[in-house]
C-alpha cells in the first residue's frame, strides 16, 4: 500500500508543498506566503499538492513536517507582546553591556542589535551560587512575588530567567518558576538552565531572551496549526525541523521556539548532504536562494558544518559579533539578503546595490503586479529575458514584464544605462554579493572552495548559481530535481534529533568520571523523552558524544567529536589525542606540554535516518529545444536556446549560453559551460576547459 509524507517549508516569499508516495512519486507546488497569518499559506499548499495527486488528508499516513520563518519573522519585526527578563542582583545591564567585545575595533560609532527586553522590563533578585554549584544564598519568595505583581503591570505574558551559574545548579531557577507556576501559571517562564546550560553568562542571558520574546508567537501557531491538521483529518501529529538540521515534536519545538530559527536553511544543508553521498562527492557548496535571502552551507565528508554559536539580526552582514547571540547547536551557513524579491536601489556612493531590504511576498516585486514599486532582483530577470512572465510557475502566475521593465528603466536612468544594461549590472551584483558571502563563510573556516562542486536550489539559485560559480571558481554545478522546493524536501530526508549540551569545567588528565557519566546520562534521558515525544521507538534511539576542549588559560574551545560512548573506554590520554589532532588542523600547531580543559559535554539523539527518495526520472522524448528566447547578457540581446527538463534525454549535451525551464524555476547556463542529464535525475554543468 502506498504511504504518503507531507513536507511544507514557508519562506520569506514563497510557501514550498512537497508530497512524497513512497513508491518515489512525488506532487509539489508554491504559493505566496501569507505574513498576515502564515496557516492561510501553509493549508493552501496542502490543499494544492493534495489536488495533484489526487488524494485526501487521511491518506497522508507517514509523517507531516514543518519548516518555518515564524520564529525569524518574530525576531526581525519585533512586534511580540511584552517580555520580561529576571538576573541576578548586580547583572541588570548584561544585555547592554553585552561581552564587551567589539566587532570592529576601529570604528568608533559600531551599533549592535537592540536588546529585545527593555531595562524597565528587567528584573533582578538577590540570590547566589557559586561556580562549583553551592548554593550561597537562596530565592526570596516575596522578592519573585513583587516582580510577579510588576510584570502583571506591564503586561508581560512571558519571563527568561538567567540566574548566574545556573548550568551548575537550576535550584534556583527551579523555585523561580515554580513560584510563578503557583502565583501566575499564565505567564511562560523559560530558564537558561534548560535553554542553553552552559557556561558563559551573556551568551546564556541572549539565548533564554531570544526564546522568551518568542514562545509567545510560536506556541499558539503550533497549537493551531496541530489542531487545524486533526480538524482536517491528518493522522499525524506534525513534525517541526530545527536548526540543528533534525525534527522533533510540535510540543515541545513550541516550548524551545530558539531551536527552530534557522529551521528552513537546515533542512537545505540536509539535503545537500544527501545529494553529495548520492553523487559520492564527499565536499561541495550548498547554495539555496530564494525569495528572500541566499545561504551557502560547506558540506565536508557528506556532512554539515556545525556550530554551538549563530547570531540573528547582524548589524552587518559578513561581522560576527554585530548581531544578537544564541549558543546552541545549529547548522553552520552564512544567510544574506539577496534573494530574489531583494530591492535594486543606488546608495550613497551612486553604486547599484541589491537588499538587504525584500519585498517579500506583499507586495513583492513590480512584476508579480501586486503593488510592488521598487525594482527587484527578479524584475531584473524578467528584463533580461531570463525568466519567462507567461511561464512563471508553469504559467499559474503571469509576471508583468512591461512593470519590470519601467522599473529597471527608471533606475538605469539615474545610472545613464538602459533598462537592459541596469537589469544587468542588478544580476552581476546580486551575484557578487552571494560569491563574496561564500568566499568568506568558507576562508573564515580554513576551507579551500576553489574547485568544489555547487548543489544550487531555491526558487531563484539555478536561475544564478552559474554566475555565482564561476566567482568562486566551481568547476561542477548540480541542479537537483525538485530544485525549486528542495528544503522542504530536505525535511523528510532528516530523522528525528536533540542536541544537547552541559558544561562541566575540569582538567582532562583529571576527570571526574562519575560526573561525566551523570552528566552524559541526564542529556541521554532527556533526549530519550524527546524522541519518543516525536515517535522514536526504543529500538530506533541512537546516540552520538562531543566534548568541547581547548588549552588552559584560552578563551575559546573547538568541538571534539568522539568515536563512541567516551564512558565505556574512560580514555583521557585517546581524548587528548582526537584533540591536538583537530587543533593542529585548524591552527597548524599543537602544544604537548600544555594541559587541555574539558569545558562542554555534547550529546545528540536522534532516531534512523528515514528511507525516503523521489523515482528517478526517465528520458523525455527527445525533442527538448523548443524554440529560441532573446536574452540580454552584458546588456546585450542574444538568441538563445530554452530548453524543457522534462523534455532532456541522457543524450542531450547543452552548450551555454542557455535556459532550461521547468515548472517551479528556470536554469541559466552562461557560455563556456555544458549542461547533461545524470541518471539521478539531476542536471549537472560542467565548466568547459577546466574553468577559469
Amino acid at each position: 500500500m502506498t504511504r504518503f509524507s507531507l513536507a511544507i517549508d514557508i519562506g520569506g516569499t514563497f510557501t514550498d508543498a512537497v508530497l512524497l508516495a513512497s513508491d518515489g512519486r512525488s506532487f509539489v507546488d508554491k504559493t505566496l506566503t501569507t505574513h498576515g497569518n502564515l496557516l492561510e499559506g501553509f493549508f493552501r499548499g496542502v490543499d494544492l499538492v493534495l489536488d495533484r495527486a489526487g488524494v485526501g488528508p487521511s491518506d497522508v499516513d507517514d509523517v507531516v513536517v514543518h519548516a518555518t520563518t515564524v520564529v525569524t519573522n518574530a525576531l526581525i519585526e519585533r512586534k511580540g507582546p511584552g517580555v520580561a527578563l529576571i538576573l541576578t542582583q548586580g547583572f541588570r545591564d548584561i544585555l547592554y553591556i553585552r561581552d564587551e567585545h567589539r566587532y570592529d575595533m576601529y570604528d568608533p560609532q559600531i551599533e549592535f542589535a537592540e536588546p529585545l527586553i527593555p531595562s524597565e522590563r528587567t528584573f533582578t533578585l538577590d540570590e547566589r551560587i557559586y561556580a562549583d554549584g553551592t548554593v550561597e544564598k537562596g530565592v526570596d519568595r516575596e522578592a519573585v512575588r513583587e516582580i510577579i505583581a510588576q510584570c502583571r503591570k506591564a503586561g508581560v505574558v512571558s519571563v527568561a530567567v538567567c540566574l548566574l551559574n545556573a548550568y551548575r545548579n537550576s535550584a534556583n531557577e527551579d523555585e523561580v518558576r515554580a513560584i510563578f507556576a503557583e502565583e501566575a501559571p499564565e505567564i511562560f517562564v523559560s530558564l537558561s538552565s534548560e535553554i542553553a546550560p552552559q557556561m558563559r553568562e551573556y551568551l546564556r542571558t541572549s539565548t533564554v531572551a531570544i526564546n522568551a520574546y518568542t514562545v509567545p508567537i510560536t506556541r499558539p501557531y503550533l497549537t493551531a496549526l496541530t489542531e487545524e491538521l486533526d480538524t482536517r483529518g491528518f493522522a499525524q501529529q506534525p513534525l517541526i525541523m530545527l536548526s540543528n538540521g533534525g525534527v522533533i515534536g510540535a510540543e515541545r519545538a513550541g516550548r524551545f521556539p530558539v531551536r527552530m530559527i534557522e529551521s528552513g536553511p537546515a533542512a537545505g544543508a540536509l539535503v545537500a548532504c544527501y545529494f553529495s553521498r548520492l553523487f559520492g562527492i564527499p565536499d561541495l557548496i550548498s547554495f539555496d536562494m530564494g525569495g528572500t535571502t541566499a545561504k551557502a552551507c560547506m558540506i565536508q565528508d557528506h556532512e554539515p558544518l556545525v556550530t554551538g554559536i549563530f547570531e540573528v539580526d547582524r548589524r552587518y552582514r559578513f561581522k560576527p559579533g554585530s548581531g544578537m547571540p544564541i549558543t546552541v547547536p545549529s547548522i553552520d551557513m552564512i544567510e544574506i539578503g539577496a534573494g530574489g524579491g531583494s530591492i535594486a536601489s543606488i546608495d550613497s556612493l551612486g553604486l547599484l546595490k541589491t537588499g538587504p531590504e525584500s519585498a517579500g511576498s506583499i507586495p513583492g516585486p513590480v512584476c508579480y503586479g501586486r503593488g510592488g514599486e521598487e525594482p527587484c532582483v527578479t524584475d531584473a530577470d524578467v528584463v533580461l529575458g531570463i525568466i519567462d512572465p507567461d511561464r512563471f510557475l508553469g504559467g499559474d502566475m503571469t509576471l508583468d514584464a512591461d512593470g519590470a521593465r519601467a522599473a529597471l528603466g527608471a533606475l538605469g536612468k539615474k545610472l545613464g544605462l538602459t533598462a537592459e544594461k541596469a537589469a544587468w549590472g542588478v544580476f552581476e551584483v546580486v551575484c557578487e554579493q552571494m560569491a563574496a558571502a561564500t568566499r568568506t563563510h568558507a576562508t573564515d573556516r580554513g576551507i579551500d572552495y576553489r574547485g568544489m562542486p555547487m548543489l544550487a536550489f531555491g526558487g531563484a539559485g539555478p536561475v544564478h548559481a552559474c554566475m555565482v560559480a564561476e566567482l568562486v571558481y566551481a568547476q561542477k554545478i548540480i541542479y537537483p530535481p525538485l530544485a525549486s522546493v528542495l528544503s522542504a524536501f530536505g525535511t523528510l530526508v532528516t530523522p528525528a534529533q536533540i542536541d544537547l549540551v552541559r558544561s562541566l569545567v575540569c582538567l582532562l588528565e583529571a576527570l571526574d568520571w562519575e560526573a561525566v557519566d551523570a552528566t552524559l546520562q541526564s542529556m541521554i534521558d532527556e533526549s530519550s523523552a524527546a524522541l519518543k515525544e516525536a515517535g522514536i521507538r526504543d529500538e530506533d534511539l541512537q546516540f552520538s558524544f562531543a566534548v568541547d576542549m581547548r588549552y588552559l588559560g584560552q578563551q575559546s574551545e573547538i568541538r571534539i567529536d568522539l568515536p563512541g560512548d567516551p564512558r565505556d573506554a574512560r580514555d583521557a590520554a585517546a581524548i587528548r589525542a582526537l584533540f591536538e589532532a583537530e587543533y593542529e588542523a585548524q591552527y597548524g600547531l599543537k602544544l604537548d606540554d600544555m594541559a587541555i580543559e574539558v569545558v562542554n559535554w555534547r550529546v545528540t539523539g536522534s532516531g534512523r535516518k528515514p528511507e525516503r527518495s523521489t523515482a528517478p526520472i526517465s528520458d523525455g522524448d527527445g525533442k527538448a529545444a523548443s524554440r529560441t528566447r532573446t536574452v540580454h547578457i552584458h546588456g546585450e540581446p542574444q538568441d538563445v536556446p530554452v530548453y524543457q527538463r522534462k523534455e532532456l534525454t541522457m543524450a542531450d549535451r547543452i552548450t551555454g549560453p542557455a535556459i532550461v525551464e521547468e515548472r517551479e524555476t528556470t536554469i541559466f547556463i552562461l557560455e563556456g559551460w555544458t549542461l547533461g542529464l545524470h541518471e539521478t535525475g539531476s542536471l549537472v554543468a560542467e565548466k568547459a576547459n577546466g574553468g577559469r
